[in-house]
Order: structure tokens, then sequence, then C-alpha cells
């Protein structure tokens, strides 16, 4: 069985990724591969700087994320220039990871995915767990995570679809809103429902 993890950003899906981890399930991370595919020498690397300029290369050769960060955020147009360079890499790279542990022998593959419905890849799993939080909360938490201010926090949460709209394409709902023994409580309710 292959699980959908996702979640908004600051939601603390990361918290419920890593009690997985300790479960024992293998994750597939599209943030992780996401880093893979744009590492020095890579043809997707050398297509970002080509289309999006210097402006967004460090002096060693790697990716400046800040300054990539600001073009999209603010640019949907620049934002669907960007996904639709790294979007096939990742999802290529993450079928060939999950085949690979299917070989091995694993049962249950968590695909950790943020941007799951945005990128529409229900068809890639066969549940999708979302890791909700309130607009408040989630506010709160990417401001003091990330030092921005409240209109730079508000224009990124809005950049992704709202949360509401994720948990009616879910299978289950964690509600990360109170303490992490809660929201482990609520996982491993969800785990016994699945059977897994």
């Amino acid at each position: 069985m292959i699980i959908g993890l996702t979640g908004s950003i600051a939601s603390g899906k990361s918290t419920i990724s890593a009690m997985l981890k300790e479960k024992g399930f293998p994750i597939i991370d599209a943030d992780l591969v996401a880093r893979q595919v744009v590492e020095p020498g890579t043809a997707n690397l050398q297509e970002i700087e080509r289309v999006f300029g210097h402006v967004v290369m460090n002096e060693d050769g790697t990716l400046n994320r800040d300054s990539l960060g600001q073009l999209i955020f603010h640019d949907p147009a620049k934002r669907k220039q960007l996904n639709d360079l790294m979007h096939p890499a990742i999802r290529n790279e993450m079928l060939r990871m999950r085949d690979k542990l299917f070989e091995q022998g694993q049962k249950t593959i968590i695909m950790d995915i943020p941007l799951l419905f945005e990128s529409r890849l229900q068809h890639f799993v066969d549940k999708i767990l979302v890791v909700s939080v309130t607009e408040e909360m989630q506010l709160h938490r990417l401001m003091k995570r990330n030092s921005l201010s409240k209109e730079e926090a508000e224009t990124r949460i809005q950049s992704q679809l709202p949360i509401s709209e994720k948990e009616k394409g879910a299978d289950a709902v964690i509600y990360n809103n109170g303490s992490i023994d809660q929201s482990k409580v609520q996982l491993e309710s969800i785990l016994v429902e699945w059977d897994i």
C-alpha cells in the first residue's frame, strides 16, 4: 500500500512523517527528492539557471533557494514555469524509489508529498493522510519558524490549496493543533483502521 502524506506549509506534516519513520515505514520525501534533482551538475539545475537567470545561483554553483523563492512566491506564472521544470524529474525519481522499495519486499510505503493535491498526484497513492491545522496556528507557526512577517507568511500560505480543500480529498485527517501525543494517538488509530 502507498500512503500519500500531505498537509500545508507549517501544518506539522514533518512531525507525523518522523513518527511513521520511527515505526519503520520507508518514507519517500518529495522535498528531499526535489533537492537531489537540482544538485550541482544536474540538467535540472542548468535549466533553472537558463530560465530564471544567474540570480538564482550561489557562488559555489548550488541553487539559491531564497532568491528563487522570492521570484516565484509573488508570480504565479514563474511558479508554474518552475513546477513544469521540477515536477517531472521529481515524479520520475519518486517512482524509481517506490519500485525499488517494493522490489526489496516493502509492503507499505509513505510518499511524503507536500503538494500532492496541487500537483494532482492522487493517482500515485492508495490512501491519502492529511495533516491539518487551524489557519491561526498555521500562520503563527510559519511566522515563528521562518522569521516571516504576517504578510509574507500569508502570501506563502495562499500559494497553496487551502487546507480545508485538502481535508475533503483525504482518506484520513490528523488534526495537529494540540500536543505531539495527541497527534500520535490519532496516527495510531488510523494505522489500526487501515490495518497496517
